[in-house]
């Protein structure tokens, strides 16, 4: 079997890896379901695409996708029909409102644990296309510790884990960091409080959250903010339509916004595993 890393480099042109260097993978989480996750990647990316950066969603939850239908628009195709080369990575890239581009989740990521070399070398040629081609690739991860997750988020650049202020919320949170740092993986966390009451309610639980981390782990756990528990939030679910469009001056929206400037102004040197270049070689070396 060659050496994957050099199977990489034969995949791409050097003109390829350098656009490379322009394309950050990130992976948003949660440890529990429930706490908003997906609501929270959306409207994320189109804080982040209403900056002037262009943004593919992934959404990359194990059989329980839902971001096409959070956003009102039916995919006709997902990661199944690329792994079976019905399709190419072009065609299953979706369209929603406002130009946001995304690929709809599904079967498809099953299969994609149990991959020959031969396809694991496919699927990734074909991520490969996206260089260049978007700022960044943000991947909602399915909720919990299963094996999927933990290994976006040790091949990503950076995650956000997103929490509530109920103790199962912060306890799994907490729980789902401390597995990837006693796998000995290096990530990089960040941390949004969703779905507080107030200021003092999102400092008391990011503060308990980090403080934990950082005595037990290790691990600085800067964080990005938080979002206000907000009735806004389920009527634009039920209407099928963007939190940020149908609402974008109420509480959440704003909030979310707040988040995704301060994450944009964060001052970060890029380590060397850093970019979309980077991903690629540690999934193939973690799915191998």
């Amino acid at each position: 079997m060659r050496d994957q890393a050099e199977a990489l480099r034969h995949m791409v042109s050097a003109r390829d890896l350098d656009y490379a260097k322009q394309t950050r993978i990130l992976t948003v989480t949660s440890g529990k379901g429930g706490v908003g996750k997906s609501n929270f990647s959306l409207n994320f990316a189109l804080a982040l695409q209403k900056r002037g950066h262009s943004v593919l969603l992934f959404d990359a939850d194990i059989g329980m996708g839902n971001i096409d239908v959070l956003l009102g628009t039916p995919a006709a195709y997902n990661l199944f029909h690329l792994l079976k080369r019905d399709k190419s990575i072009w065609e299953i890239i979706q369209e929603g409102p406002g130009g946001l581009r995304f690929i709809a989740g599904g079967s498809g990521f099953k299969d994609l644990i149990r991959l020959s070399d031969e396809e694991l070398e496919y699927f990734a040629s074909e991520i490969a296309k996206l260089y260049g081609e978007v700022d960044y690739v943000l991947f909602d991860t399915g909720a919990g510790l299963s094996k999927e997750t933990l290994r976006f988020i040790q091949a990503a650049d950076e995650t956000i884990v997103v929490t509530t202020p109920e103790p199962t919320s912060i306890t799994d949170a907490y729980a789902l960091m401390k597995m990837v740092k006693t796998m000995g993986q290096e990530a990089e966390f960040r941390l949004v409080v969703n779905r507080v009451g107030d200021n003092r309610e999102g400092l008391q639980t990011s503060d308990n959250i980090r403080q934990v981390a950082r005595t037990y782990l290790s691990l600085e756990i800067p964080l990005l903010g938080f979002v206000p528990d907000d009735s806004h939030v389920s009527k634009a679910v039920k209407k099928q339509t963007a939190l940020s469009y149908l609402y974008p001056e109420c509480p959440a929206s704003r909030g979310i916004d707040d988040i995704a400037a301060e994450y944009l102004n964060e001052s970060r040197k890029p380590s060397v595993q850093t970019n979309i270049k980077g991903f690629l070689q540690r999934v193939r070396k973690l799915w191998s």
